[in-house]
């Protein structure tokens, strides 16, 4: 008797280690419960074997190796299955005959072919799965077959932390790739809206120290919109940002000869660059050729929303006459068919008596939209 039981604790030490071994390898939930519901049950003798996972105030029979069907794929609340009782305690629950136990949902076990029972938590300490063993008739399990599983929940405590690092590095990996290719696509869009910038001041102007006006200028306001977007971790921007950009620091706001209205918005990354590039060329070109050239002249700014619409207006008034260039700069272009077009809707430049107008409507949409309404200056 002796022998056999040396050579039956060597055999259960091989399996032990056997397991460890495959539990180190083990990448996901399921293949660690793989290995527990198949190891568990040779070292244990048992006729059946669950691994149950603890999920919120549930326990989920994940998986399970036995004779017959027990409740793989069921979850039960926690105060009302042996495995919850297990975790809620911390302790290891031996169960000899299931009919004398009031702890036992006798409803569950029904039809099932268990007698007896021994549910072990996994990491006690904050328990986060348990391992069940079952027999088909009354038994006391003994104190080796208890020990061996819950040596068992002890190396599958480990693997679960295990899995869990390696999806949490996982995923870090996937976001830093992720944040790479982002970064990528910014800076290749960034240097291609300069060099854009670049030529289409160049081709415009008419001296050396026009062009280094213009682009210094043009430069700036794209890192303007840039800056809101990095504050905002590039989640966009809302309207007031992108007028507070574009036009806060502008002395004429202080003057009053520049009046901004603007209801609650968000705009997309794109469309957040291309509104504060557009109301800087407007800007520039009221102070060049419009209502803020001379003394007099105002501008009244209005961004706003309908049922189904966003509108975008810029009124000059108390300036010169204005009539069509017969070129088109730019800033004009930028603003009648760039921003539009972002938008996915239309813009028109009329000249007056008094001054340039500018008009655009566009739909709401993933690019722009409105919040909770009110009016604000930037």
């Amino acid at each position: 008797m002796a022998a056999a039981q040396v050579l039956a604790g060597e055999s259960s030490i091989a399996l032990l280690v056997d397991a460890i071994e495959q539990l180190s390898g083990a990448r996901s939930i399921e293949q660690v419960a793989e290995v527990v519901r198949t190891s568990a049950r040779r070292m244990s003798g048992a006729h059946g074997v669950t691994f149950v996972l603890r999920d919120g105030g549930f326990c989920h029979y994940l998986d399970e190796d036995a004779m017959g069907p027990l409740w793989k794929g069921m979850r039960f609340p926690m105060e009302d299955c042996i495995g919850g009782w297990a975790m809620r305690n911390r302790e290891t629950v031996v169960i000899g005959e299931i009919r004398d136990d009031p702890r036992v949902p006798q409803d569950a076990y029904r039809q099932t072919f268990v007698r007896s029972l021994v549910m072990t938590p996994v990491r006690p300490a904050d328990p986060l799965a348990a391992i069940g063993a079952y027999w088909d008739h009354p038994r006391r399990p003994t104190d080796a077959e208890v020990e061996s599983l819950s040596m068992m929940a002890r190396a599958t405590a480990t693997a679960l932390e295990n899995v869990q690092l390696l999806s949490t590095l996982e995923q870090s990996l996937a976001r830093r790739e992720a944040l790479i290719r982002e970064l990528d696509h910014r800076v290749k869009n960034t240097l291609a809206a300069t060099l854009s910038i670049a030529n289409q001041t160049l081709s415009g102007a008419a001296s050396p120290e026009a062009f280094v006006e213009g682009f210094n200028g043009r430069l700036m306001a794209l890192s303007q919109a840039h800056e809101i977007l990095a504050h905002r971790d590039w989640s966009g921007a809302t309207l007031s940002e992108c007028l507070d950009r574009a036009l806060g620091s502008a002395p004429e706001l202080a003057e009053g000869r520049l009046r901004l209205t603007a209801d609650g918005g968000v705009v997309a990354n794109e469309t957040a660059v291309s509104l504060v590039l557009a109301l800087h060329e407007l800007l520039d070109n009221a102070r060049r050729h419009g209502a803020l050239g001379g003394p007099a002249g105002t501008v009244d700014v209005t961004l706003a929303f309908d049922d189904d619409a966003f509108r975008l207006t810029w009124a000059e008034s108390g300036g010169p006459s204005a009539s069509a260039p017969k070129r088109k700069g730019f800033g004009l272009r930028l603003a009648e068919t760039g921003l539009a077009r972002d938008l996915g809707g239309k813009a028109e430049v009329r000249f007056g008596s008094e001054g340039l107008v500018y008009d655009l409507s566009a739909p709401i949409s993933a690019r722009i939209a409105p919040v909770a309404k009110g009016v604000a200056g930037a």
